[in-house]
């Protein structure tokens, strides 16, 4: 019998052997690469970087029990859409290689680059994030990649640690740094012709009779100038005017967004180090309950099978060796109770990840601006507000551009 266990024996210390918790040390620093030279402005490229899509996935996002195995919070995520958003527009702000940098909603289309992205994972202890870049002509310059990392613990030591480096920054500068690689790829012409095109993008869009004809797809799928319109001309002078009005806008929600990050920065810190740190005791707590039940599993089988070494008529040796075998079997089975305890312990912790998620999403309220007499939640609603928006600066248009002796035309 002893032979038959010895096989489940090995197997169950081969389990224990892979129940160690790994040293967490620190990460090594990346940083966005920073301008030495300034930038001539026919070639400095304004980003757009849409909220993030919180990643929640649909099949599970009315399993509560599910979501939080996952660790995801969606109060939480939601919040992160814009807050990670902002931590990835200060980088590529810091870096001095970009125009213009703003978090907008997913309605804002007609810039020099878009950046989209989603959310894969969100931790204290781990970020990942699905990014994708293309600019105005249609090229790609970042599809789907994902990019990821550690936490950088020394991030979390003390609050001013926390303001100094975000505790995933590495993630945000290799994202900049990949931005910047694919914008070299382009030369000084390319550069400025997706400045125009972009401009010509958003004109066509609210007058397309006009300014359709500036503007071809070529066989190489991108959208290329045709020619490009007098300066002097009265339609192009309306529109700049109106691109204006939209970038006034757009530079209010991403205003109000970076407010939103600046007020949750100190809380959103503090969820991400003690989250982590309770996530790390739930994996170290999961760890020894592992050790401790297959220890345990282990004393009660070895009881079990211990081969009897007493003579059969040495009665005094039998109750010493019945009683070293019950000994053994109630050390094991100790052994395993305390394991089972120390899951139960585990589910407490993870418990406690859910509760500071819930605390931090109570500070996570929705902003609301008012523009010129229409007021922008900045939640989804915000797109809604914006498509209003789009419809009404092309009625603007077509009011500026009507002529004043059009009778239809009412003062």
């Amino acid at each position: 019998m002893i032979r038959r266990a010895t096989p489940l024996l090995a197997a169950l210390f081969a389990l224990l052997a892979g129940c160690v918790v790994n040293d967490v040390r620190p990460v090594a620093k990346v940083d966005a690469v920073q301008a030495k030279t300034q930038i001539a402005e026919v070639e400095l490229l304004d980003v757009a970087i849409h909220e993030f899509d919180p990643g929640i996935p649909a099949a599970l996002a009315d399993d509560v029990e599910a979501l939080d195995k996952r660790r995801i919070y969606p109060e939480v995520r939601k919040a992160e859409t814009r807050l990670i958003a902002t931590r990835l527009k200060s980088t590529l702000e810091t870096s001095g290689q970009w125009g213009a940098v703003r978090v907008v909603p997913s309605t804002v289309r007609f810039v020099d680059l878009l950046v989209t992205g989603r959310i894969v994972e969100s931790t204290g202890m781990r970020l990942s994030l699905e990014i994708t870049a293309s600019d105005a002509v249609g090229r790609n310059w970042i599809n789907k990649k994902i990019y990821s990392g550690e936490a950088d613990v020394g991030a979390y030591k003390t609050d001013a640690s926390l303001r100094a480096r975000d505790p995933f920054q590495n993630v945000y500068a290799q994202i900049a740094n990949d931005l910047l690689q694919a914008r070299e790829r382009l030369d000084a012409t390319q550069r400025a012709e997706l400045r125009q095109v972009a401009r010509l993008r958003f004109a066509a869009d609210l007058a397309p009779q006009t300014f359709s004809a500036y503007l071809a797809r070529g066989a190489d799928g991108l959208t290329h100038l045709v020619r490009l319109p007098a300066e002097n001309d009265p339609a192009v002078a309306r529109i700049d005017k109106i691109r204006d009005r939209d970038a006034a806008l757009i530079d209010t929600i991403d205003g109000y967004n970076s407010g939103f990050s600046e007020k949750l920065f100190d809380s959103y810190g503090g969820f991400r180090r003690t989250s982590r740190d309770a996530i790390e005791r739930e994996e170290r707590v999961k760890s020894q309950a592992r050790t401790r039940t297959i220890l345990g599993s282990a004393a009660v089988l070895a009881a079990i099978l211990a081969k009897a070494n007493c003579a059969p008529t040495d009665y005094a040796c039998q109750r010493l060796e019945s009683a070293a075998r019950t000994a053994g079997a109630v050390g094991g089975v100790a052994a395993v109770m305390s394991g089972i305890k120390k899951y139960s312990d585990a589910k407490v912790a993870a418990q406690e990840v859910k509760e500071l998620a819930t605390s931090f999403q109570n500070e996570a309220t929705p902003q609301v601006v008012e523009v010129e007499g229409r007021t922008l939640k900045l939640t989804g609603t915000a797109e809604e507000r914006y498509r209003e928006w789009r419809k009404l600066l092309a009625g603007i248009y077509q009011e500026e551009n009507a002529r004043p002796a059009d009778p239809a035309v009412q003062p």
